[in-house]
């Protein structure tokens, strides 16, 4: 139920076995250019996603509380792979991304 995968040189420290739930097909297109950012690994071999931009906002009702999402864009992730989470922590800890 794991893959080995063939890493670049730049990403060695990074274990190269995933489980098939962590990966997706690739569906080939010959205009596919791979691009993409060194990702600052840390000793225990993690990083930290950053967000780029808030894409959208909605509420999510519930039946007497109304909790307020925003849909953050990741940095070396695609739009599709963007992420709701809630307005308030993500607003403590990004407080530069909601300056509008």
């Amino acid at each position: 139920m794991a893959y080995r995968l063939a890493l670049p040189p730049e990403l060695s420290n990074v274990h190269n076995v995933f489980h098939v739930l962590m990966l997706r097909r690739y569906l080939q297109d010959p205009e596919h250019v791979v691009d993409y950012e060194d990702l600052k690994v840390q000793e225990d071999l993690s990083y930290e996603e950053q967000p780029v931009q808030i894409l959208d906002r909605r509420d999510y009702v519930l039946q007497n509380k109304t909790i307020p999402l925003v849909k953050f864009l990741w940095r070396n992730h695609r739009v599709e792979e963007a992420t709701w989470e809630t307005e308030n922590q993500m607003r403590a800890r990004y407080p530069h991304l909601f300056k509008n």
